[in-house]
């Protein structure tokens, strides 16, 4: 099993194309038969294929380099040379290319099953094609064209409907355990999320795909923590859940930290739509700093929670259906507890 790998750089080629054959005809009863040499195959291409069963890049970490096949030679009695094969290069839903020097980007890959990145070089014309009445026996035929190489960077973003966004410990992975078949890992210590996790929130018909972002920590737009390195993955989301640790003393003060930190990085990131959660309000005194909470984002939508209070669990499911654009009725709940098959594991 691979490690979570969400960026890498590569070395890709496409193939050469092969060369035009210089060749003549000559069998016993037709001495002068002319010119007879075939084309040069084309050179294989670049393409990446977009498998939506693969979640990270870790398996390109262990090539590294990807070449396509050379065009073969043409060969006479007007026979083309065999086309180089492609090299098919598998990556994840939400991959985008860029240039490796300069960081540009290049290709975007959400929605795109093929792409093909280099094209292979196109094979030379054999002798056959440069006969004329005045030059009836032409000794030379077309090299083949050479293909391209090139050093580019894969980026992973994944491709969610809701991100998390929360301090370590906030509540965020017992959430996404809650909802969905994902099993992300909980413990009572800082960074217990190192990978974006995601899970699949089911009602009906619907699927509402969430993904837990390792916590974040204030400076992390500027590399601090592990929140910089995955920023990124919550660049797709349609909207956003900020979920604030009632029972931590700075519980005031975090989302204003947390969506700093977000409107450093992107301010596109910082305009989504968004909903806020107290945590843990099941604790003893929370319930005062939530409505603490709530009368000071009097603008925004903001919901208690306890996983062990069926009545939060509804309004927040509720409302994550709604901030991904779905149902906007009551419906049922059902928990993961009571019916396991009501979820689909998608992490």
């Amino acid at each position: 099993m691979f490690g979570f790998s969400d960026e890498t750089y590569i070395d890709v080629a496409s193939g050469n194309g092969g060369h035009g054959c210089v060749s003549f005809r000559r069998e016993k009863f037709v001495p002068k038969g002319g010119p007879d040499g075939g084309d040069g195959g084309r050179g294989g291409d670049v393409v990446f294929v977009v498998k939506d069963n693969l979640r990270t890049l870790g398996h390109i970490k262990l090539i590294r380099s990807f070449r396509a096949e050379n065009g073969r030679p043409g060969q006479g009695a007007r026979c083309a040379g065999r086309n180089g094969k492609d090299v098919e290069i598998p990556v994840p839903p939400g991959t985008v290319i860029r240039d490796a020097e300069t960081g540009e980007l290049i290709k975007d890959l959400t929605g795109i099953d093929r792409f093909v990145f280099l094209e292979g070089g196109k094979g030379g014309l054999g002798n056959w094609h440069f006969r004329t009445a005045v030059r009836q026996a032409p000794k030379f035929a077309q090299p083949g064209q050479p293909g391209r190489e090139m050093r580019v960077g894969l980026e992973l973003q994944i491709i969610a409907d809701i991100g998390l966004v929360g301090f370590p410990n906030a509540g965020k992975s017992s959430l996404i355990n809650l909802f969905t078949n994902a099993r992300s890992k909980v413990a009572g210590y800082p960074f217990t999320t190192k990978i974006p996790v995601l899970g699949v929130l089911r009602d009906g018909d619907q699927d509402v795909v969430i993904a837990d972002i390792p916590g974040i920590i204030e400076g992390a737009s500027e590399g601090a923590g592990m929140g910089y390195k995955f920023l990124r993955h919550i660049s797709r989301t349609k909207g956003l859940c900020y979920m604030v640790d009632l029972s931590d003393d700075n519980y005031l003060d975090a989302f204003d930290v947390l969506s700093a930190e977000l409107a450093k990085y992107s301010t596109e990131l910082s305009s989504k739509d968004c909903i806020l959660i107290g945590s843990k309000i099941d604790e003893e005194g929370t319930e005062e700093r939530f409505e603490a909470l709530r009368s000071k984002y009097k603008d925004m939508k903001v919901l208690p929670l306890s996983i062990y209070m069926d009545d939060t669990v509804l309004s927040v499911k509720k409302a994550l259906l709604e901030l991904s654009g779905g149902r906007k009725d009551d419906g049922g709940f059902t928990s993961r507890m009571d019916n396991d098959a009501h979820y689909r594991d998608e992490a």
